[in-house]
């Protein structure tokens, strides 16, 4: 929280960029800033015009605390965007436009590239001709990778003639820049808010009730159960995964993949809880992805913004499966390995998009040599079998995403496979009681039935005002009550 006597310097470093510590939807100095910004955002109900203006200017201050100059590029890709969709819309020659969007694309996957691959690329290229890479350290902006995929699903979209360009460039820069979605998304498609930008503003009893619920489980998910397994068990496996038995070491893959998924989830429903609160509506980000019972379905369930902006302006791209079947598992292959590459520059990430791509290739070639149409699911034990192998087959797949290093991977699967120590699992449970508690509720909240969420749902919007803001004050006590470190930030947040 914000210390209580600030003086004017301190004051002005809390409000000032600093390096490494981006801001937080979880952190005390947010609740400051968003509180201030929701009494003047009341206030301008009724003036489109400012409100828009306000909520922009707020979004790039709340980007400058957490990547502090650098929102100049999200000014570069607002701008450049903008013009070049208007461009596109004057001129009917096909030629003409393809030539306006692959702009569109080299500027904003240019930059994407140089602040995120430059070094990666030099190191590799250079490893191969027996040289040494040498480069001035460059910073990753915070949210680089959502904010260029979504400014250009807009002029991709006004390129496929879906949407037609906007004639205000502000209401471009409040879609580009909306602080709820803009360091870690989802990635929300412009067909989907900007028909929302100028609607009148109104936050119902149902949007309101909805909202606080998505962001009491959002921090339920990230600030308890994902910080402290995270802190207290998981990051010690896999930092030193030969110091561990194999039953440690699996267990540490188990919470690693219910943190990723609390952390990420959690970032999502806070996001989509914040836009909410501020009346916009939009769709799921996660939808109880472990309970997949292929790699199929668990990547309709899993981050589904990045999942279909892949599927539609990538894997299409490509030729889909409009080309023959051979062509459609090589698309696959490539748009899941570009996938893992936009995570971050790693062969590790390149690895694991490689994994993923093919798992879905071998899905689609299952289906099609058991002759099952799309929309046929298994039942009974059948998927029951399937959940448990597409769930292992995530959490192997985890284990090369986590790692930065190849030879890590291959330690940890080592003393999974070679010295596993069964004898061991009540000794583990004794020593870590409270991770072994959060994981099984965490995974026991994940698997139940959607029945009772939507239960959880309705009682939040019917609970009055003072119940809703009763229930934020104890989870903000059960926060603070449960946490042992600093607050910790968002995975995604690298990426």
């Amino acid at each position: 929280m914000l210390p209580g006597n600030l003086d004017p310097d301190r004051l002005k470093e809390v409000l000032s960029y600093q390096e490494g510590i981006p801001l937080l939807f979880n952190s005390g100095l947010f609740l400051w800033l968003f509180a201030g910004f929701i009494l003047i955002y009341v206030l301008l109900q009724y003036k489109d015009t400012a409100r828009i203006l306000f909520v922009t200017c707020f979004s790039y201050y709340f980007y400058y605390l957490s990547s502090g100059f650098y929102f100049f590029l999200l000014a570069v890709v607002t701008v450049s965007d903008f013009l070049i969709a208007h461009r596109m819309a004057r001129v009917e020659r096909q030629g003409i436009r393809k030539l306006w969007v692959t702009l569109s694309v080299v500027i904003n996957l240019g930059l994407l590239c140089y602040f995120k691959y430059t070094h990666f690329f030099g190191e590799l290229v250079t490893s191969f001709m027996g040289g040494h890479f040498s480069m001035f350290d460059i910073i990753l902006p915070v949210g680089i990778s959502f904010f260029t995929f979504q400014s250009l699903s807009y002029t991709i979209d006004v390129y496929r003639r879906q949407i037609q360009p906007l004639h205000r460039l502000l209401d471009y820069a409040f879609y580009i820049s909306f602080f709820p979605l803009l360091v870690a998304g989802p990635i929300v498609r412009a067909r989907d808010f900007l028909p929302q930008i100028h609607k009148p503003l109104m936050v119902t009893q149902e949007m309101f009730g909805r909202g606080i619920c998505f962001i009491l489980c959002g921090l339920f998910k990230k600030a308890i159960i994902c910080d402290y397994i995270s802190i207290n068990f998981v990051e010690r496996v896999f930092q030193n995964p030969s110091l561990y038995s194999g039953l440690e070491n699996l267990m540490g893959v188990y919470g690693y993949a219910l943190q990723i998924y609390c952390d990420f989830s959690g970032y999502s429903d806070i996001a989509i809880g914040l836009a909410l609160l501020l009346g916009f509506r939009f769709k799921v980000n996660f939808d109880s992805p472990y309970k997949s019972a292929s790699i199929t379905e668990f990547w309709r369930r899993w981050h589904i913004s990045l999942s279909s902006w892949l599927r539609d302006y990538l894997y299409i791209s490509l030729g889909g499966n409009r080309k023959g079947r051979f062509r459609q598992y090589l698309n696959l292959i490539i748009t899941m390995l570009l996938g893992g590459l936009w995570h971050g520059p790693s062969l590790n990430y390149v690895l694991w998009g490689m994994l993923h791509g093919v798992a879905l290739a071998l899905h689609k070639a299952w289906r099609s040599f058991l002759g099952k149409g799309k929309k046929e699911t298994s039942t009974g034990w059948r998927r029951a079998a399937g959940v448990i192998l597409t769930f292992h087959f995530v959490c192997f797949c985890w284990v090369f995403f986590r790692h930065t290093e190849f030879e890590q991977s291959i330690d940890m699967f080592r003393q999974i496979f070679t010295s596993f120590h069964a004898e061991l699992w009540r000794q583990w449970v004794d020593g870590y009681g409270k991770v072994f508690g959060l994981m099984v509720l965490g995974y026991a909240l994940h698997l139940a039935p959607v029945s009772w969420e939507n239960t959880f749902n309705r009682t939040m919007i019917r609970l009055p005002f003072l119940g809703k803001a009763v229930m934020l004050v104890g989870l903000t006590y059960l926060v603070i009550q449960i946490k042992s470190s600093e607050i910790q930030p968002f995975i995604y947040f690298r990426f």
